[in-house]
């Protein structure tokens, strides 16, 4: 074939490709998705009779602020490592606040040993919270998807499993609202385990989900 007529068939079937928003523009939209889901999902649920009170304590008050920072943090990295180019540190993103929010959990079973010894460190079934958070973070997961797909789709399994992490930090957010468990150990083992197994499970759909076919059929949008 012809090399410049290759190249004027390109240019003739060319479309022109709009630019996607900053990550932290996509963040602000896919949270005006997933927030008013959640809000429904509290209000279905039921908000925990003594919400007001629990926001005065310090520590529920940090921990979910942390939950909440690390879905939006890992929502911003996750658009981010779909954009060429863009500055990998802010993949780093994440990190601070999820080491706070498990730093909060494990300060919270080191006193609960240290006043009551071995005994307040039982552990019970609480099943509902895998779930609760699954159900709680489906909507954000499919419209972070959603918008993950109109990106480059470079490391799939990374994007993914930021991705996840976002959709199952709000996930676990809107649980501690109507879900009245507050036992450290409990919260560290079924809410952030579930949240961490949730992320762990999607990263491995990361080239299903996320590969170059996707980047041609939503070319145009």
């Amino acid at each position: 074939m012809d090399t410049q007529h290759l190249i004027d068939t390109l240019i003739d079937n060319s479309r022109p490709v709009q630019r996607l928003p900053r990550p932290w523009v996509r963040c602000a939209l896919w949270l005006a998705i997933a927030v008013p889901y959640l809000a429904l999902i509290v209000v279905m649920m039921s908000p925990r009779p003594d919400l007001a009170t629990k926001f005065a304590e310090s520590r529920f008050l940090i921990e979910q602020l942390a939950a909440l920072a690390t879905a939006v943090t890992a929502a911003i990295a996750a658009f981010a490592a779909t954009v060429p180019g863009y500055n990998r540190k802010v993949l780093l993103l994440p990190v601070i606040p999820l080491a706070v929010w498990l730093g909060v959990l494990g300060q919270g079973c080191i006193s609960t040993w240290l006043h009551l010894g071995s005994a307040g460190l039982s552990l019970q079934s609480d099943w509902i919270c895998l779930p609760a958070i699954a159900l709680a973070g489906a909507v954000p997961a499919i419209a972070m998807v959603v918008m993950l797909r109109r990106g480059a789709p470079m490391m799939p399994y990374l994007t993914v499993a930021l991705g996840a992490l976002a959709s199952a930090g709000l996930g676990n957010f809107a649980l501690r609202l109507f879900h009245a468990q507050d036992a450290s150990l409990m919260v560290l083992v079924w809410q952030f385990g579930s949240v961490f197994l949730l992320a762990a499970s999607a990263t491995y759909a990361g080239p299903y989900l996320l590969n170059w076919r996707s980047v041609v059929t939503n070319r145009s949008v």
